[in-house]
């Protein structure tokens, strides 16, 4: 762009050395007066932080000091490609910078361009209007053309706007604006504070499915559970993402989401609308539909795709379609059964990756940094610290948990801890993060088995509600969880937990009662919570009770009678999926705290306030679209309760 540091704006002297959200990166005399001026001013009122510099001549040969910075604290670049654009040796310099930062960002920056009253096919160096150009400053700037013709063609494969001559600009600069916005929020995964030991393995990974080759890459990435599939995957997409645009999507937890009968379609809806295909994406009626669906638009779209934890093969083909790729797209799954990766996937093969346990002192590092929170031990603690840090078995997920277990403690609970290590054999990776949570307290521990079994990627506030009326102290509780490192906290609020721990909560639930689910704390399978449902005993065990319900025809609904419920004295939590229930249930459920229903409201005739006591309620949720805002929920009560 034809502009100094010299004149800049008086907001953007005054921000030098901030972080800015967006840099615009535009020809002044094709432009500044017209479309970037509005899309400027749009982004500025919309609160975000925008960096434009005035239209005075650069000064050198060389991008100065204050540009060069504030390109470089930049994170979202917007270049306007205009008819003389390429006759800018400034915009063009600007721009191989631009590149550069983007990637060397790991996923962190990104690019939106926008081609105004250009095609595409200009900027790819198709046509005499940017190649003449070029050839022109090749004469006095040979080596510099190379980065630029390198940086037009790239930037060219990612996704943007077209402004035609015809075209509603204020539309055009509204959905920039949106698109802004959205990336705030960004599809960034969340990586854990202390990664060690995935340098080789990201770059491996990269390189296998070099974005720069054009064919379709598949890589299956496998190992036993905790070794650090889902970390590196998490890396890897985050490094990437920015080649792709919005057309990015990290499927977490497969496995489980795809145990419930509308899981697979929930993803399927989930990656339609990641990939800017929301349309489709709310008109999936069955999984089926849904695997046509992403068929199609897989097949005309470039796309970066995480399949996380995937033990089914069936469910690749669901999740990505049957047809052929869109060529240069990335597909990457997670699983622990390398099976599931054989045979062909989209007309292409699944390149497999092995994950393989840390070496003995990558693993002492990690778990130092989880003990200490450095990267070496106490000179006393030097022994203890090497035995734990082998006895976990070089995986990541045991070695931070243990590492976190004994943070703070004396050497006695070392030593102790040490013991309890060598008594599990070592493929036992479940027994040995048992350790932890054998050494929380009651009330942390239901609150653990409430995450796995229920809470995990749901937002923390009514579970907190919740265990706050129950006695438990979540907040110190789920202060210890989080520090142990058996559970995360979210940017979004929400609960994760590794899907291990999730594994090793529901296996401690089972071993309650092994072969009665009537007498576990927590029930969440769909047969076996209906089972018990019918049975005429009391459950005296049950504190909480999921009851999902078949989906998409009235057939499906359950209803639950209140002398069902009656022989569930301590159930404090109760969520149904496509289900009420009937009778009055006023004089029963002292100790019912929540209650969740999946269920439209003309399936809800039969559920009448006074038949609830609610003064004992903290949580009531409908959960389902008409109902998104909860005072309609209880706007519904309230009419029932009327009636």
């Amino acid at each position: 762009m034809a502009n100094s540091e010299a004149g800049l704006s008086s907001d953007a002297a005054r921000a030098l050395g901030d972080e800015y959200e967006v840099f615009l990166n535009f020809r002044g005399f094709d432009t500044r007066y017209g479309f970037t001026d509005f899309l400027y001013h749009s982004l500025v009122d919309a609160g975000v932080h925008v960096f434009r510099d005035e239209d005075k001549l650069h000064v050198g040969e060389v991008i100065g000091e204050n540009l060069l910075r504030a390109i470089n604290n930049s994170i979202i670049y917007i270049p306007i490609f205009s008819a003389t654009y390429a006759s800018s040796k400034w915009c063009l310099r600007e721009l191989a910078h631009i590149r550069d930062n983007v990637s060397q960002s790991k996923g962190k920056k990104s690019i939106l361009p926008i081609f105004f009253h250009v095609e595409p096919e200009d900027v790819k160096l198709k046509t005499p209007l940017y190649s003449d150009d070029l050839l022109e400053h090749e004469k006095k700037f040979p080596i510099e053309v190379k980065a630029w013709r390198k940086a037009l063609t790239e930037v060219d494969e990612i996704k943007g706007w077209n402004v035609k001559k015809d075209q509603s600009q204020a539309m055009i600069v509204k959905l920039v604006v949106k698109r802004v916005l959205e990336k705030q929020e960004l599809k960034q995964k969340l990586v854990p504070e202390h990664l060690v030991g995935l340098d080789d393995q990201v770059k491996h990974l990269t390189e296998l499915l070099d974005v720069n080759h054009r064919n379709v890459r598949l890589i299956g990435i496998y190992g036993m559970g905790g070794i650090g599939k889902t970390t590196v995957a998490k890396v890897v997409f985050n490094e990437l993402s920015s080649f792709f645009g919005e057309c990015c999507s990290f499927l977490e937890n497969v496995r489980e989401k795809t145990s419930t009968n509308d899981g697979i379609v929930q993803l399927q809806e989930k990656l339609l609308s990641d990939i800017g295909d929301s349309g489709s994406a709310n008109r999936v009626k069955n999984s089926d539909q849904g695997m046509k669906r992403i068929g199609k638009v897989l097949g005309t779209k470039k796309v970066l795709v995480v399949l996380d934890d995937l033990d089914n093969k069936d469910h690749i083909k669901k999740l990505i379609g049957n047809n052929s790729l869109h060529s240069r797209s990335r597909i990457i799954i997670t699983t622990r059964n390398k099976t599931i990766l054989q045979g062909q996937v989209c007309k292409g093969k699944i390149i497999p990756y092995e994950m393989i346990k840390m070496d003995d002192d990558l693993a002492l590092e990690l778990f130092c940094r989880h003990a200490f929170g450095k990267n070496f031990p106490s000179n006393d603690y030097y022994w203890l610290s090497k035995q734990i840090a082998l006895k976990t078995g070089g995986l990541p997920l045991a070695v931070e948990v243990i590492g976190s277990l004994v943070n703070g403690k004396d050497k006695a609970f070392w030593e102790e801890t040490l013991i309890k290590l060598r008594e599990v054999p070592e493929e036992e990776i479940m027994e040995k993060l048992r350790i932890s949570y054998d050494d929380l307290n009651e009330h942390q521990q239901k609150k653990f088995l409430d995450i796995a079994c229920f809470f995990f990627n749901e937002k923390k506030t009514d579970a907190m509600y919740m265990w706050a009326d129950c006695g438990f102290y979540p907040i110190r509780g789920i202060d210890v969880l989080t520090s142990r490192c058996l559970i995360k906290i979210l940017d979004d609020d929400k609960f994760w937990m590794h899907d291990q721990l999730i594994d090793m909560g529901r296996q401690i639930v089972h071993q309650e009662s092994p072969n009665d689910p009537s007498k576990q704390s927590r029930v969440w399978i769909a047969k076996e919570a209906l089972e018990i449902i019918r049975t005429e005993e009391r459950k005296n065990k049950v504190e909480a009770l999921e009851i999902k319900g078949s989906l998409g025809i009235r057939t499906g609904f359950t209803k639950i009678t209140n002398e069902e419920f009656e022989k569930f004295p301590n159930l404090r939590f109760l969520k149904l999926g496509l289900a009420t229930f009937t009778g009055d249930f006023a004089r029963c459920h002292s100790k019912l705290k929540w209650i969740s229903l999946y269920s439209p409201s003309y399936w809800i005739t039969d559920f009448r306030a006074d038949n609830i006591y609610f003064n004992d309620l903290v949580v009531f949720k409908l959960d389902y679209n008409e109902f998104k805002d909860d005072s309609k929920a209880w706007d519904l009560i309230k009419v029932n309760h009327m009636l």
